[in-house]
């Protein structure tokens, strides 16, 4: 088993929560383009001027999709995530 990698996005704002939502919409299209075999999407709101958009893949995607999506951070993916 591989281990999975959490790629973050995030945006700052007072429209913050909204742009991480629809960054979500365009992960999960590029992971259905690419065939990725997961699909773990998912944007969290950190506080009303700061969230998140995220994506889970294996680590062995992970550079390709860095290099071609640039999040702006990543951290080693588990369930309690």
């Amino acid at each position: 088993m591989s281990k999975k990698i959490k790629l973050i996005w995030d945006f700052r704002g007072a429209v913050a929560a909204k742009t991480a939502e629809h960054h979500e919409v365009h992960l999960k299209e590029y992971m259905h383009a690419e065939k990725l075999p997961l699909n773990i999407t998912g944007f969290d709101i950190i506080s009303d001027m700061h969230a998140t958009a995220f994506m889970v893949v294996e680590e062995g995607n992970m550079i390709a999709v860095r290099d071609a999506l640039k999040p702006h951070r990543g951290e080693i993916y588990s369930i309690t995530n």
